[in-house]
């Protein structure tokens, strides 16, 4: 499947920039998209863009939507506190107070979260350090902003929770620390990424980039296989250590 948009939609600072309409075909498109690369499989991972910027309205995925059969009725605006602006069936995602959180960065307009297995296995190995280290790969110029592979990235991992209050607090304080500050994305343990761009599109590109970045680091990871010796490999050739051929009963 192409890495394009079938609906690509550009979103700013303000809602004539892009309508509800286009921006659900184009979350139903991205969902689809993810979904064919396994890093968004059954009702796993949300998504959003920005609306408007004042006052904030946000597009958002509803909660236990299939991302993989995504409808443009499986979303809800929500406001800067994270409650729907209408009355409607839908539940707004779990977490939803992440995506506000980020939204509300100056430069944020789409913000996406996947659940990938590199993407959970490699936060989780790397726990401890509380950061998976990217470095040194051509692959990083495809993050907005970075023209070098020379250049190191840490990305930022938080402890999982059902308190996404706390945990988006958390990350509102990483996003103002001057010193690390918080950039391009995050994963939550054993859970999965978030990453966002200026639109819709930035956006997507950057989980290509981490994904891609986090089976590298996973793989390079991996302990090695121990190499086989000759006289096992003679041994099971044989189908088993008295040759008999176990495998054909």
């Amino acid at each position: 499947m192409s890495s394009q948009l079938k609906n690509p939609v550009q979103f700013g600072r303000t809602a004539s920039e892009g309508t509800r309409e286009s921006a659900q075909a184009a979350l139903v498109d991205v969902g689809s998209y993810l979904h064919s690369r396994g890093w968004s499989l059954a009702t796993s991972s949300n998504y959003s863009v920005v609306l408007s910027r004042d006052p904030l309205r946000l597009l958002l995925t509803a909660s236990g939507k299939d991302k993989g059969r995504l409808k443009r009725t499986d979303f809800v605006v929500v406001d800067e506190t994270g409650r729907a602006v209408a009355p409607t069936d839908q539940r707004p995602s779990a977490e939803t107070l992440l995506h506000v959180a980020l939204a509300q960065q100056q430069g944020v307009g789409a913000v996406l979260h996947t659940h990938s297995v590199w993407g959970t296995l490699v936060s989780d190995w790397r726990r401890e350090a509380g950061f998976v280290r990217i470095a040194d790969y051509e692959m990083l110029k495809g993050l907005e902003g970075i023209h070098t592979h020379e250049h190191a990235l840490d990305v930022p991992i938080f402890d999982n929770t059902q308190d996404i209050a706390a945990l988006a607090a958390q990350v509102e304080a990483r996003l103002a620390d001057r010193v690390h500050p918080l950039q391009y994305g995050f994963l939550i343990h054993r859970h999965g990424l978030y990453t966002w761009g200026r639109d819709l599109d930035e956006a997507r590109r950057h989980v290509e980039v981490f994904e891609f970045l986090f089976e590298v680091v996973g793989r390079s990871m991996e302990p090695p296989r121990r190499q086989e010796r000759p006289e096992e490999r003679m041994t099971r050739n044989q189908g088993g250590s008295d040759g008999h051929d176990y495998d054909s009963q």
